[in-house]
Formats: structure tokens, C-alpha cells, sequence
């Protein structure tokens, strides 16, 4: 067990981590709960369309990340936007589709889907454990939390840990905006720039079309629809069905004179922080414990990565040799 770290989510900066601690050598072992990696770099298949739900791209402006854009491109994970104007800044997309980087850093790492951890604890014998839902416990020397504040808080308190107060007090503060995401097929092309909308008011935040994104590939339209976040907190219980009728005056100049012939409905809880932790991530090595994502690096993919560097980099300091 020895240079073990467990690490709790694939998201991107769980990943990140995750890849520079092998790098030194370590063991790592990253569990994550859905079926996929990548967290908000969601992609969702509906029948034969293809959508980017959560993040749509990312910009760098962070000289750790710069180079390894350089390599991500070269290699074909990345790209501009399609058809950005070459003078404006960067916004980077994912290939096939905003997954596709995660998938890329989750190459050749040991990650179990599907597991739903329920609580972590600190053993006497000098480890900690964490209790995997269908009875698994998995024992490592150190711990990362890449989850949502609210949830990495809510399995320490199941398994009864204590951190010092004023680094609980400051978890404690963060918050998140919660984010509806309409997921719309149709029968024609759709009135949606092929850059994507960013809109400042009324009830929709940001549009996007997939297929003139270069996601999908096999519908004439395939469009993404992100609530503000004013109206997700409102209407975050509504169903899909009340969604789509509530909002149909505001979709119908993107949608044109195409029809909807699906739609679904993703419900993002923590989409981005609207309170931050005001440092790039905790590491605690006494306790061996660290939390990274974007509540601590910055919203967006980007805030994110860089927190998840920011921790390898804390944790590698204290790396026992080999």
C-alpha cells in the first residue's frame, strides 16, 4: 500500500491528478460513480444524435495547461471550435465530443465505474477506507476528493472524520449553481450559429447546435439548450415535459421551422461554484486527505484542471521514494 492514493471521481482534475501521481510512481486507484468518465464533460447519445450536455468548451490562460494543449492537439484530443475566427481567443473542444479528453487522460489508469462510494474513514492500522456501495472497501494511504464539495463533505461526515475546523468552515461555504440542460433533436436544420449563443438574459443561457459543432453526425439538427441559472434553481424539480412546454416560445427562433422529434432533459445539481474556496486546492498532509475541482481552481474545465495539477504537485512533495 505503500505511495497509494485512492481518488474519488474522473472527472478532469480527478484524472489529472491521477496521471501525474503515476507518472512519479504512485499507485493510484480512481472510483467513480457513472457509467463514464469526465463528470460535466458529459456527452449524452439520444437515438441517433449525439449532444455535448454539460461543458461545451474550454479556454487556457494558464501557462501549466499551455503546453499540454500543444500536445493534446498534436495528438488529435483537441481542437478549435469549428470555424472560430483564428484572431479571437481559443475556445478549445474535445474529439469525437467534450468526453473525448477524458477519456483520453483515463487511458492506462486504473478506474472502476459504477461505484458509488457511501463514506470514508480514517483506520487506526494508518490508511484510509472507503466503503464502495455491493459491499467493496478499498484501503489507500492518502485520499482525493475531485467530487462536489457537498458530496466529498457528505461522505467524510458518514464515515466520521474530522478535518481542523477553519479548513471545514471554509468547505463549508462553497456553493453551486445548479444548471438544466434541454437535449433537442430535430427534423430540419436549426436557426443556431454555428459558433454557439451565448445569451445574457431571459430564461435560456447558452445554445448550441452539436451537429454544426461536429458532434453529431446522423440528424439534420441536434441542439443544446442551457437554462439560466435563475431558472434552474426555480425549476430544477419540473419534468422534461414541463421544461419543453414552459420554454417553447424561447426555443422557437433557434429551432426555426424544424420540429422537435426528441428531447430529454439532464439535470446538472453542482453545473459550476458560485461560491469558491478562494485557493487552488487543500491538501492536508498530516491527514493525507485533498480536495480538487472547480470549486478551488476557477469555474469551467480549466479552473478545474488546474486545481487538479495544483494538488498532484502538493501530494508529490510528500511522495515517500519508490
Amino acid at each position: 500500500m505503500k505511495n497509494s492514493t485512492v481518488i474519488i471521481g474522473a472527472g478532469i482534475s480527478g484524472l489529472l491528478v491521477a496521471r501525474e501521481l503515476v507518472a512519479r510512481g504512485a499507485r493510484v486507484l480512481v472510483l467513480e460513480k457513472s457509467r463514464g468518465v469526465g463528470g460535466r464533460m458529459s456527452t449524452k447519445r439520444v437515438g441517433s444524435a449525439v449532444f455535448d450536455q454539460g461543458a461545451q468548451f474550454f479556454s487556457v490562460r494558464d501557462e501549466h495547461l499551455e503546453a499540454r494543449i500543444a500536445c493534446w492537439e498534436r495528438n488529435g484530443i483537441v481542437e478549435r471550435w469549428p470555424g472560430d475566427n483564428p484572431t479571437d481567443e481559443a475556445r478549445w473542444v474535445a474529439r469525437p465530443s467534450m468526453t473525448g479528453l477524458a477519456k483520453a487522460l483515463a487511458k492506462n489508469l486504473p478506474i472502476k465505474l459504477k461505484s458509488q462510494v457511501q463514506a470514508v474513514r480514517w483506520h487506526e492500522a494508518g490508511a484510509w477506507e472507503v466503503d464502495v456501495a455491493g459491499g467493496e472497501l478499498v484501503r489507500a494511504d492518502r485520499l482525493v476528493l475531485s467530487s462536489p464539495v457537498p458530496q466529498s463533505l457528505t461522505l467524510l461526515d458518514a464515515g466520521g472524520v474530522k478535518l481542523p475546523p477553519e479548513v471545514r468552515s471554509s468547505l463549508d461555504r462553497v456553493s453551486y449553481h445548479p444548471c438544466l440542460a434541454l437535449l433537442a433533436t430535430l427534423d430540419g436544420p436549426s436557426n443556431v450559429p454555428a459558433g454557439g449563443v451565448k445569451i445574457n438574459e431571459g430564461r435560456l443561457r447558452w445554445v448550441a447546435d452539436n451537429v454544426r459543432k461536429g458532434i453529431a453526425q446522423n440528424v439534420p439538427a441536434a441542439v443544446t439548450f442551457h437554462l439560466s441559472r435563475e431558472y434552474s434553481e426555480e425549476h430544477y424539480g419540473d419534468s422534461e415535459e414541463a421544461l419543453f412546454a414552459q420554454l417553447a416560445d424561447e426555443l422557437r427562433p433557434w429551432i426555426g421551422d424544424a420540429a422537435i422529434v426528441a428531447g430529454k432533459l439532464h439535470r446538472w445539481r453542482f453545473s459550476e461554484p458560485k461560491t469558491g474556496h478562494g485557493q487552488r486546492c487543500v491538501w492536508l498532509p498530516d491527514q493525507r486527505i485533498g480536495f480538487c475541482g472547480d470549486a478551488f481552481g476557477g469555474p469551467r474545465v480549466e479552473g478545474a484542471a488546474i486545481s487538479g495539477l495544483a494538488l498532484a504537485r502538493e501530494i508529490i512533495e510528500d511522495l515517500e521514494p519508490a
